[in-house]
């Protein structure tokens, strides 16, 4: 029996955003996806953070009785897949991240939350704000949106991972990242995947950093390959 793979979203992203790659992998392997606490339309009186986010993969695959799965980790979602793999290394089988953010500083940070206020949003970026509107509801996208500045403030004076922490995943992991991403950087994801004892980089010719707009053929055929062509 082969291990399900599971497909983890982006900061201020659903699950509703994975369909797309969830349908056209469905025929290879059986394919999960999930909302992390106070995502999608549910509601949620935490606070975010990695830890939270993580804890709740491991209560969803408990929840569906499921003892090891691979993972497609986009942005903050990779981020998640490796701190589950460090803390529950017997969970994850392989992992592939997209996008993700590593080197996490007070600076950049602060950079990011100017960016995530939602009156701010509303108002100069109204497309944003529907979409977010969409993807979590009316009621709820400001608390998402809130959350995430805290969380990614939180990042910024605490990143969860140093140097010694990637050193010791044993997990075969491929980081990826659009030659066109501003979120991160190439340094920062070739240093960790060479920190990673079974790390590897991929750069994604002319890929920005929003899964919306990426070629779902391209990562489709990206994710085969690694999590579940026979080798």
């Amino acid at each position: 029996m082969k291990n399900p793979i599971l497909l983890l979203h982006g900061a201020l992203g659903s699950k509703e955003q994975l369909v797309p790659l969830q349908e056209r992998l469905s025929s290879e392997r059986e394919v999960i996806i999930m909302n992390f606490e106070g995502h999608g339309k549910s509601k949620s009186e935490t606070n975010f953070s990695i830890e939270l986010f993580t804890q709740n993969v491991v209560d969803f695959l408990k929840e569906k009785k499921i003892s090891k799965v691979d993972i497609f980790g986009y942005s903050m979602g990779g981020y998640v897949a490796l701190n589950l793999t460090l803390k529950h290394p017997n969970l994850v089988e392989k992992i592939m991240t997209l996008g993700t953010k590593f080197d996490w500083t007070p600076t950049f940070a602060e950079k990011e939350v100017k960016m995530l206020n939602p009156d701010t949003i509303q108002m100069k970026v109204p497309v944003f704000a529907e979409r977010l509107k969409q993807l979590h509801g009316t009621e709820n996208w400001k608390n998402v949106v809130l959350k995430t500045a805290q969380m990614m403030r939180d990042l910024g004076e605490n990143p969860i991972f140093k140097e010694e922490d990637f050193q010791k995943i044993n997990t075969p992991t491929l980081i990826c990242l659009g030659e066109l991403d501003t979120m991160s950087t190439q340094v920062e994801s070739k240093n960790v995947s060479n920190w990673l004892q079974n790390g590897q980089f991929l750069e994604i010719k002319n890929l920005k950093h929003p899964i919306e707009i990426a070629p779902v053929d391209n990562i489709v055929s990206i994710i085969y390959n690694f999590l579940i062509k026979e080798t």
